[in-house]
């Protein structure tokens, strides 16, 4: 009796993993790499030139054309929105895995990995 229980127990937690897998909806570009090292270069040039308040004013320019670098240069890294069985959506990085569209994926994270069928 104790072995059937163990049995039904563990076919419903390795069932537990496919059944809650998020899916892959479409995919995005992410630029927060240009980004950040504009908002830095931006952050020391605006603070040199203008004090405080250049540094802030700097680093907000150089946030936006940080971004706008990353993505006209082509080196624009993957991201992917996923849609949870509650309907729920969100934008996960994901620099070094790809996955196709419909693919069943399961968070780790911030991370995103394949569920496998």
């Amino acid at each position: 009796m104790k072995s059937s229980n163990l049995i039904v127990l563990g076919l419903s937690l390795a069932c537990a993993s496919f059944s809650f897998a998020d899916q892959v909806v479409r995919e995005t570009t992410d630029n927060t790499a240009g980004g950040a090292l504009g908002s830095l270069s931006g952050l020391m040039l605006g603070g040199a030139a203008g004090g405080p308040v250049g540094a802030l004013v700097g680093a907000g320019a150089g946030f936006f054309a940080g971004r706008s670098v990353q993505q006209e240069t082509g080196l624009s890294e993957p991201a992917y929105e996923v849609e949870n069985q509650a309907g729920e959506r969100a934008v996960i990085r994901s620099p070094n895995a790809r996955f196709a569209l419909g693919q069943r994926v399961e968070r780790q994270g911030i991370r995103i990995q394949a569920v496998a069928d």
